[in-house]
């Protein structure tokens, strides 16, 4: 018995920093605003947030929430896990409004002059080690929602790491450093997931509550930040091609939630 949880342990943990492995890799994809023109990157953007939109959404209501309701004891006292959606939600409103850790999204990378490019750092940081141990979280409960997990925060990386590395540069870093802080700040996903592992089983019955939180993150970024963004998009045919885009990400969780045997 002892064994089988070791081995339990361990592919939790080996799972978790392969996918914060991953995760942070994605900082490195700010360099391609070097090679790309605006015109360009501007319309991939705006294609990728949309997807990204529909990946939180769909990871949130067919995935975190349902995993986490499942996971509680005996399936008693659920109504926590949905108090737990909402304060979640609540402390992404607040590290957005209060704290001005603003999830920067708009098109091509320019975002609105950022003063404080060294607290963008420290609040990506911040980020993504509460990301690392989501993934962790969602691993421990089955490996299917932590490749759901991994999945929706990769694509919803992408384009904020495009933009975050604008900001950088727009804010007096030279390419070099911004590339090095921005990597540094993604790195501590990895920090995160061993807190998350740790964490998970030191604390029963913590990880579907982390996960629920998780999800009301989900939801607030998507609905706050990426979708707002599309609303600003006047042109019928662009709209359409986002909205689309949109339900490619809700697709893509629902796909996976389709392969979800456990």
């Amino acid at each position: 018995m002892q064994l089988i949880i070791i081995i339990t342990y361990m592919d939790i943990l080996i799972n978790s920093i392969i996918a914060t492995l991953a995760v942070s890799a994605i900082s490195f994809i700010g360099v391609i605003t070097l090679a790309i023109k605006h015109e360009i990157l501007h319309k991939i953007v705006f294609y990728l947030v949309a997807i990204s939109a529909g990946s939180l959404m769909g990871s949130a209501f067919l995935h975190l929430i349902p995993e986490a309701v499942e996971s509680v004891e005996g399936g008693a006292n659920s109504d926590v896990i949905f108090v737990a959606v909402l304060f979640g939600f609540a402390l992404f409103f607040i590290l957005e409004r209060v704290l001005h850790w603003h999830h920067c999204h708009k098109h091509g990378g320019e975002c609105s002059v950022h003063p404080f490019t060294y607290l963008n750092i420290i609040g990506d940081g911040f980020h993504n080690f509460i990301d690392g141990m989501v993934i962790a979280a969602a691993f421990s409960l089955s490996t299917t929602l932590g490749i759901a997990t991994t999945i929706g925060v990769i694509i919803h990386e992408i384009p904020q790491e495009i933009s975050d590395f604008g900001v950088l540069i727009y804010g007096g870093f030279s390419k070099l450093k911004a590339l090095v802080y921005n990597f540094f700040s993604a790195t501590l996903a990895i920090l995160g997931a061993l807190a998350g592992v740790a964490l998970g089983q030191m604390t029963h019955g913590f990880m579907p509550f982390l996960v629920a939180l998780t999800a009301g993150g989900f939801i607030y970024v998507s609905a706050s930040d990426l979708i707002p963004e599309l609303h600003k998009e006047s042109k019928f045919g662009k709209s359409l091609i986002a909205f689309i885009c949109f339900f490619v990400g809700v697709a893509l969780m629902f796909v996976l939630k389709i392969g979800d045997t456990h």
